[in-house]
């Protein structure tokens, strides 16, 4: 079975390269990010016409929004409303073999200091909130998937520089310290680092200011996915599609891939 996590800027303007994904990758399911669009002008069509009939949304206008496209069927799905906020960050579905949930956590603004910046407090409120869903809802025993942009690169070398990126959102010690806490929460594993080795460089996010981003590969590693015990060791192969970052009017993320053996 295959994966796909992608903070996709905006279904409706890049729904042709979430189709030549499906061609090329053929994954089973895909979960998007920042889909910026209400659920009834979200383009089911163009992707049931693929062959992923199972579709999983909430979405606002011009901001956030997640969604499920799926060949295989759901049995259950849900939407949860966030810090107390109705802001479409995070949606569920239970499969036959696991449950998965996809999470667009909130980038928190450019000061990292709650006191003047309400959104950081967000931010870590809504990864705190989270840490508390999954210890609430879940032991480490149950096979849960957890996948999303998570605006939050937890590893020395998920970052171009950790030692110049410390004051920096999405790198500082207080985010680390939540992240950790939501991912001992269920004893996760980090798919990606599972084949990757923590002392090589791992980007999945490159900036829209860098003209040439391949060239000053200043990235960070914001996009995750994470299983719990049970489901880690079926863990297969990987894959992060950098050239989608080459494509006209691209995302500043790019797709990251798991294979599950079934």
């Amino acid at each position: 079975m295959k994966l796909v996590t992608w903070n996709i800027n905006s279904v409706r303007l890049r729904a042709p390269i979430v189709v030549q994904l499906m061609r090329e990758e053929k994954p089973d399911i895909i979960c998007l990010q920042e889909t910026k669009t209400l659920n009834e002008f979200f383009p089911h069509e163009v992707f049931e016409a693929e062959g992923y009939k199972h579709i999983h949304i909430t979405g606002m206008k011009s901001y956030n929004g997640v969604c499920m496209l799926s060949r295989l069927p759901f049995k259950k799905t849900n939407i949860y409303n966030r810090v107390g906020k109705e802001d479409c960050r995070h949606i569920s579905a239970s499969f036959k073999e696991f449950d998965l949930h996809n999470l667009y956590i909130p980038a928190g603004g450019d000061e990292p200091d709650r006191k003047i910046n309400e959104k950081f407090g967000h931010k870590l409120d809504f990864v705190t909130e989270m840490t508390k869903f999954f210890s609430k809802n879940y032991t480490p025993k149950k096979p849960v998937i957890t996948v999303g942009d998570f605006n939050i690169a937890p590893r020395e070398h998920d970052v171009w520089s950790s030692k110049q990126l410390q004051k920096v959102v999405s790198h500082t010690p207080i985010e680390l310290k939540h992240l950790a806490k939501m991912y001992a929460s269920l004893d996760w594993k980090d798919a990606i680092r599972h084949f990757v080795p923590d002392e090589e460089k791992c980007y999945s996010w490159w900036s829209y200011r860098n003209r040439d981003w391949k060239k000053s590969n200043r990235g960070r590693r914001l996009d995750h996915i994470w299983v719990t015990p049970p489901l880690a060791k079926k863990l297969k192969s990987y894959k992060i599609l950098n050239h989608y970052r080459d494509f006209e009017k691209p995302s500043d993320h790019v797709p990251v891939l798991i294979e599950l053996k079934k």
